[in-house]
């Protein structure tokens, strides 16, 4: 029989396995442990901050998931002929398309294929692209007043921090850096297109959001982007075109064939 010292020393391992064990496990469900790592990993995936609040919703989908799966085996479910089929589906259709990206990243891509698809978004890189600044407020005799100020020698940049309404433009001077002429408002290409390097516009431009002082600092023709550093941008923009992906699922299967053998 064990002694009171046994019997302490005893409870003592026990609480200490015990509070070892829970400190290993996420929780307890119906005495299945579901592992902290589950926990650790599932609070990764979901990208938020690791925090106590996070954690908790991580452990109740975890506790979900796990009341369920012992429910379906406590009611015999998972032998349900049509239960067993279409978990199959699910387990191919998941095979399927891992296999198909495997394929897509290591030789699904040509050289060629990127190479024509550089040459048509390179083509796209045509016309001027402008440097640009504005001042923009509410009125238009506001609008008016600064142009005479600029033109009596007044610094743009200076007056931009201190009356434009443009909160992303404002705090830099104005400036809207290089800038194409597809990529504003019609009212602001229209009139910015008409103005020389180191000029501003001889009136207001009025558009959606309030009158414009137009300053165009300089031009230049676009350049595109070089081969190398659009590579990554062209093999996303090829595989994501459902035609691509149809005709390289089929030429994938064709190799699989043509290696099999089938009787």
């Amino acid at each position: 029989m064990l002694n009171s010292r046994n019997l302490i020393s005893f409870a003592i391992a026990t609480t200490l396995f015990s509070g070892y064990a829970f400190a290993q496990n996420a929780v307890i469900v119906n005495g299945k442990a579901i592992p902290k790592a589950q926990l650790d990993k599932l609070v990764q995936k979901s990208g938020q901050p690791d925090n106590s609040q996070v954690r908790d919703q991580a452990r109740e989908m975890l506790v979900t998931k796990e009341l369920i799966l012992q429910e379906a085996d406590k009611r015999g479910v998972i032998q349900n002929e049509s239960v067993r089929e279409q978990l199959e589906q699910s387990r191919v259709g998941i095979l399927v398309a891992a296999v198909f990206e495997d394929y897509v990243q290591k030789e699904g891509v040509t050289e060629a294929e990127l190479k024509t698809a550089y040459e048509s978004v390179k083509a796209q890189y045509t016309g001027k692209e402008y440097h640009v600044e504005h001042i923009l407020v509410e009125k238009e005799s506001d609008a008016k007043a600064i142009i005479l100020q600029v033109k009596a020698g007044a610094n743009f940049e200076d007056i931009a921090k201190a009356k434009s309404k443009d909160p992303g433009s404002a705090p830099n001077g104005g400036d809207l850096a290089w800038v194409t002429e597809k990529s504003l408002v019609p009212e602001f290409s229209k009139a910015m297109v008409q103005i020389k390097p180191g000029q501003i516009s001889d009136k207001p431009v009025k558009s959606q959001y309030g009158w414009h002082i137009i300053k165009v600092v300089d031009t230049r023709d676009m350049k595109a982007p070089s081969f190398d550093e659009l590579k990554d941008q062209l093999k996303q923009m090829i595989t994501s075109d459902q035609n691509w992906q149809k005709a390289k699922f089929s030429e994938m299967m064709q190799k699989l064939r043509a290696k099999a053998k089938i009787q």
